[in-house]
């Protein structure tokens, strides 16, 4: 903390960052040797800057004050009367975003609009903010405190590479694409970035891959980034559907600032240039009067009418993205697809939900079924499939049934395994109505390999197909995980050849070995 990067340079051994700080007072400068150098520094990434890599896509969507505010009573009154997490408030004094961090707490942080340079941050004081919250939540707050006050821009932007320098600078999280903020998508992703990315930066470090597998990590993660910001602007843009039924339309507002900004009103003074502007959003706020927005209204009742028609039809903002937050997959990269699972691009986004439909395809994150830990012990504990995968080294994890062919294939698994140098863990998920001799098949079968789990299969009433029905596959199956919870590769009714060669096949392809 403290550091701020000021430049990069790159060296056959190494990359040097040079980074200034203070102490005590004093200017200091001190380089940082490093073999890789990750730039999670934001959506205005020095990295990415000085690395010269460039962003692609759309520019200035929006401009915002950002206003952080603490209130308990303002909490304590939305808790008790109109519970929720994001508030959006449009009345003829004010509009803006009120997002609720934490309702207990009383912490908030308001989203309005903001048009430079007819306005600046001057424009937005202490008092002033306290002044515009109290419009848009309709009262006074007498414990209001302002914490912070931040203008900043929307945009929807991807770099055009996430690897640069032979492998060694890379780019994750917002550093690497920035999102309009409607859905979750910048955080969601950003984590999936840091997923993606630890065990493969782990594995080189560790002598188990050679660098290029790095370059997986953008064969994987970009076209996400690109699909998701296509989504987040849809999500955006259907939020401002509301406002624009309303007779507030956020874009024309828009085509109005650039119209002052670079059309005729560029000549006029820059106080009569405010003028205007404000004079305009007053009379676009009028359209919300309670006068105007009422049934028996014909205006009025015809915008009220759109707006419920908008909500029925589930054309505004969505908040919840399980198929793309879950369902993403990798088509290629550090996976080994095979002959029967999809390729090709991403279905485009609809900018609707779409349900979660769990997938054993290669490049998917592995399907979640509660199973039972088979031991000696008395205490089994109940697990999810996800849980099996280690978290805290670089390892795969391999499922198979207890079958004569899969134990085989097991065992063929280890023995590669091990001339990889790499860590691999065996689960034996035996079926539900058929547990006979757990306790020594599995651990005779896989002799002398000891880094192996028996579990079983907790069948639900509510789905009681079994495992390998739900991935569409036989109990021949193997599915090979990815130390990401993401499927590497998977054979759906037994290997036809000789399962070492096969495994050898398999491990050099993921871990891109030559």
């Amino acid at each position: 903390m403290g550091h701020e990067c000021i430049s990069i340079s790159a060296a056959d051994e190494f990359i040097t960052a040079t980074a200034s700080h203070s102490v005590e007072g004093k200017y200091m400068e001190r380089n940082i040797n490093c073999h890789i150098l990750v730039g999670t520094d934001g959506a205005g990434s020095t990295i990415r800057k000085l690395a010269g890599i460039e962003l692609r896509g759309e520019k200035d969507l929006q401009k915002l004050v950002s206003i952080h505010f603490f209130s308990r009573g303002l909490g304590q009154y939305l808790l008790n009367k109109r519970p929720g997490m994001l508030f959006f408030v449009f009345n003829t004094e004010a509009i803006g975003v009120l997002v609720a961090h934490d309702l207990e707490q009383g912490e908030f942080v308001l989203q309005v609009p903001f048009y430079p340079p007819q306005q600046n941050v001057d424009d937005f004081s202490l008092e002033i903010c306290e002044k515009l919250i109290f419009k848009l939540v309709g009262q006074e707050l007498s414990d209001i405190d302002v914490i912070e006050i931040k203008p900043w821009v929307m945009h929807a932007e991807v770099a055009e590479k996430f690897v640069s320098c032979d492998n060694r600078i890379i780019l994750a999280g917002d550093a690497a694409h920035r999102f309009p903020p409607a859905g979750g998508f910048g955080m969601n992703t950003g984590i999936q970035d840091a997923h993606n990315l630890a065990w493969k930066i782990a594995s080189v470090m560790k002598g188990i891959a050679p660098s290029s597998i790095i370059r997986t990590y953008e064969m994987e993660r970009r076209p996400i980034a690109i699909f998701n910001t296509a989504l987040s602007v849809q999500n955006f843009r259907a939020a401002m559907a509301v406002p624009a039924a309303l007779g507030i339309d956020p874009s024309f507002a828009n085509s109005v600032h650039q119209v002052i900004n670079d059309g005729v009103g560029s000549i006029l003074p820059s106080s009569i240039q405010k003028t205007i502007l404000e004079g305009i959003f007053t009379i676009g706020r009028a359209q919300l009067a309670e006068s105007l927005l009422n049934e028996k209204n014909p205006l009025g009742s015809s915008r009220l009418a759109k707006v419920r028609r908008i909500f029925e039809e589930g054309k505004s903002l969505q908040l919840q993205f399980p198929a793309e937050d879950l369902g993403f997959r990798y088509l290629e990269g550090a996976v080994v697809p095979d002959n029967d699972s999809l390729v090709g691009v991403l279905e485009p986004p609809t900018g609707r939900r779409r349900d979660y439909i769990p997938s054993a395809n290669p490049g998917s994150r592995l399907p979640h079924i509660d199973v039972r830990v088979l031991s000696n012990s008395s205490s089994e504990v109940t697990v999810s499939t996800l849980d099996l995968v280690c978290g805290d080294k670089v390892e795969f994890l391999l499922i198979v049934a207890p079958l004569k062919e899969s134990y085989k294939l097991a065992r063929a698994a280890f023995k590669v395994a091990e001339e990889f140098k790499v860590s691999a863990k065996v689960c034996v998920l035996w079926p539900a109505d058929s547990l006979d001799e757990f306790e020594v098949r599995s651990k005779k079968a896989l002799a002398p390999w000891e880094k192996f789990i028996d579990v079983v299969e907790v069948r639900k009433s509510s789905n009681p197909s079994s495992w390998w029905s739900m991935c569409q596959m036989t109990e021949k199956a193997a599915i090979l995980v990815r130390p990401d919870e993401h499927i590497a590769w998977r054979v759906k009714s037994g290997v036809d050849k000789d399962p070492v060669s096969e495994m050898r096949r398999v491990f050099s392809a993921i871990l891109g070995a030559k």
